[in-house]
């Protein structure tokens, strides 16, 4: 597995990426216990920053579609071209 990336420098892609590789490495079962526990943390911390992304962005998309609600765009008419 590639070193370990601060958290916070993760996009949400970069972190689901290697918590599938933990995942992975993990269910082959042979590693040494306390490795798989170090693993299991690290994943812990992955999910909840990817939880964190998700959470972010889903705000971000209520709060867009919150602002057209209040200005709701219109059909576009074009000019008669006579």
């Amino acid at each position: 597995m590639s070193e370990k990336v601060a958290l916070e420098n993760l996009s949400f892609e970069q972190a689901l990426l290697e918590l599938e590789q933990i995942v992975g490495h993990m269910e082959q079962g042979d590693i040494p216990l306390e490795q798989a526990l170090a693993n299991f943390e690290r994943g812990v911390s992955l999910a909840r920053h990817s939880q964190q992304k998700l959470s972010q962005a889903e705000q971000k998309v209520k709060i867009l579609l919150s602002q057209q609600q209040v200005a709701p765009l219109s059909d576009f008419t074009p000019d008669s071209e006579d």
